[in-house]
């Protein structure tokens, strides 16, 4: 299969070359194909969410695992009724303020909505995407598309068209290139089946934000208990994700004996012929004395670290690191998102000094 790449301009959605490429890849949604395409939280691989052999092919080219669900993807809040049984009001009163934005909630699905798409659940994942280009290619391809992270399954998520095309080239029928995302972490997931609801993965949309909004909100064990054996009710859930090729440690503690300790390690790692990359920020990074030393951001801004996370993985990836150091990071507002994120390209794997 030959993918074909268009790049699109923002600022031009309105030109006929902007319509051509969203009209391009809505056919290829409705007859049954692959899109790639930026949402303000990272780039997702679209196909008709109510075609369940669409479905089956982002798990093919993702190879992805069948019961990991996939998030259906709309833009108007009247399509909600076609593919959630039960909406209760909190899930509107977050919709109002939320909606369009970074996050997705778990309803009980109708019989619109195919098993191939849900992962073999009675639920279903919604997201309303803030992204324009997003919303367009939606509306182009039927109004309800499945999108998960457009990458191999359990590699770091894509940021930018040319991590897509490096992970699913010749696999998927066209990538629009609409530059780098926004956000840079996957939506919060909400599961609003369960009294209080409960977050599921966590992202832009805090814990804190939501209880302010409707009241108490809990946070599924599964994010702290890595060998949790329950089926996953969200993508991201159940198995490693987000991995660079190298074997990621996180080092948590006091920022100066963690500084001491990613420097001996790397010194220790560097020492028996490794190659080592070290995970620091803006206000940490000269601090390190060997190694491939990258700034993630700065820590008077998580959303910058949150925006850099997915594509130093990749550059250590193309530097062929055999050990990456990083440190850890406080898990208040998006750093709660930040340190999942971590946690499981880690495979939990935590240093604590």
């Amino acid at each position: 299969m030959k993918t074909v790449v268009k790049n699109i301009d923002r600022t031009q959605l309105k030109s006929e070359k902007s319509k051509g490429i969203i009209a391009q890849a809505g056919e290829i949604l409705r007859a049954g194909g692959l899109v790639a395409f930026p949402t303000e939280t990272v780039y997702g691989l679209g196909a008709d969410g109510l075609n369940e052999d669409a479905a089956g092919k982002i798990y093919a080219a993702k190879g992805r695992p069948s019961d990991n669900p996939l998030i259906v993807h709309i833009t108007e809040i009247k399509d909600l009724k076609k593919i959630a049984a039960v909406v209760p009001g909190e899930a509107y009163k977050i919709a109002d303020r939320y909606w369009p934005g970074p996050i997705t909630m778990i309803f009980e699905k109708t019989g619109e909505v195919p098993y191939g798409t849900t992962g073999m659940l009675e639920t279903v994942a919604v997201r309303m995407p803030d992204d324009e280009v997003a919303r367009e290619i939606i509306r182009a391809g039927g109004g309800f598309v499945a999108a998960p992270s457009a990458n191999t399954s359990g590699r770091p998520s894509p940021t930018s068209a040319a991590h897509v095309k490096e992970d699913l080239d010749g696999k998927i029928d066209m990538i629009v290139d609409g530059g780098r995302v926004e956000i840079g972490v996957e939506s919060t997931i909400l599961d609003m089946t369960v009294t209080p609801p409960m977050i599921l993965r966590p992202g832009a949309v805090t814990k804190e934000m939501l209880e302010e909004l409707i009241g108490e909100v809990s946070v599924d064990r599964s994010l702290i208990d890595a060998d949790s054996k329950e089926p996953p009710k969200a993508p991201g859930m159940k198995y490693r994700h987000y991995a660079p090729r190298a074997e990621l440690s996180i080092v948590e503690g006091r920022m100066e004996p963690v500084i001491r300790e990613i420097n001996r390690l790397a010194e220790k790692k560097i020492a028996d012929g490794y190659c080592v990359g070290i995970i620091g920020t803006d206000e940490t990074a000269k601090k390190y004395e060997n190694g491939i030393i990258k700034s993630i951001g700065t820590r008077t801004d998580e959303a910058t670290i949150a925006g850099h996370l997915y594509s130093i993985l990749r550059e250590f990836d193309e530097e062929r690191v055999d050990y990456i150091f990083c440190e850890s990071f406080p898990t208040e507002g998006i750093g709660s998102a930040i340190m999942n994120r971590l946690m499981k390209a880690a495979g939990h794997h935590v240093i604590s000094v």
